[in-house]
């Protein structure tokens, strides 16, 4: 059984494959080319670098969102596209969800967050056991808010994400001490880590039509365009 996925939903392009349950390629980079000039070459050198030919796959796998629009766009159209000529199901996978189980096993609470800018994150928190444990549903919210949910829950609370060194001071004042940011290397979405959540979600396989973004609230042209008019109307 392969299985490939990939994620363009945060700043991080990356790709893995898994073959029989074993990671056999994870790549991902951070640089100045976007994600739509990247991706489809980084596919190509998963499967050379693996050994394995693309027609040999039986799942793909990307992450839908939360995240950024156009990444989560990328991402999606791409997986749709060889899913469409490999005729092959599609697994989507909850970016959130696989941002914290690259940390997992966690003795307390793990808070994903990306940065949805004008002080909102998106943001979800989830017991670090295995499997993981849905605490909060993925939600745009207020920084101020979010940690105040958090304090119900009386663990240390790991902080991963874009999110994270945006809103680490605001983070850091408000909670102190049961705050825990995840070192460098781990304070992004893994793309391995969002292959094994495909890998254990592939009853939750869909047919590429039905893929779609997963978007907690409208993109910004869509908002700026309301906003207009509503103007003209108010």
């Amino acid at each position: 059984m392969i299985l490939f996925c990939l994620d363009t939903s945060g700043p991080v392009a990356g790709v893995a494959l898994m073959a029989d349950g074993t990671v056999r390629y994870e790549a991902m980079t951070v640089n100045a080319m976007t994600h739509s000039q990247s991706i489809l070459p980084m596919a190509e050198e998963a499967y050379r670098r693996a050994g394995l030919d693309m027609q040999q796959t039986d799942y793909l796998a990307v992450t839908v969102g939360p995240g950024s629009f156009t990444g989560v766009r990328i991402g999606v159209s791409t997986v749709k596209g060889l899913a469409h000529a490999l005729r092959k199901p599609c697994i989507p996978v909850d970016a959130l969800e696989a941002m914290a189980a690259g940390v997992q096993p966690f003795s307390g609470i793990i808070c994903p967050i990306q940065d949805a800018r004008a002080g909102q994150v998106y943001g979800a928190a989830f017991r670090g056991n295995t499997p993981l444990e849905r605490l909060m549903p993925d939600q745009p919210i207020r920084l101020e808010d979010y940690l105040d949910q958090l304090l119900r829950f009386h663990q240390p609370l790991l902080f991963l994400g874009d999110g994270m060194p945006v809103h680490r001071q605001a983070i850091e004042d408000r909670l102190g001490e049961r705050a825990v940011f995840a070192p460098a290397h781990l304070a992004y979405l893994r793309p391995a880590a969002a292959a094994q959540l495909a890998w254990s979600q592939m009853d939750q396989a869909v047919d590429y039509l039905a893929l779609s973004p997963l978007y907690l609230r409208p993109p910004q042209a869509e908002r700026q365009k309301n906003l207009k008019e509503q103007a003209r109307h108010g």
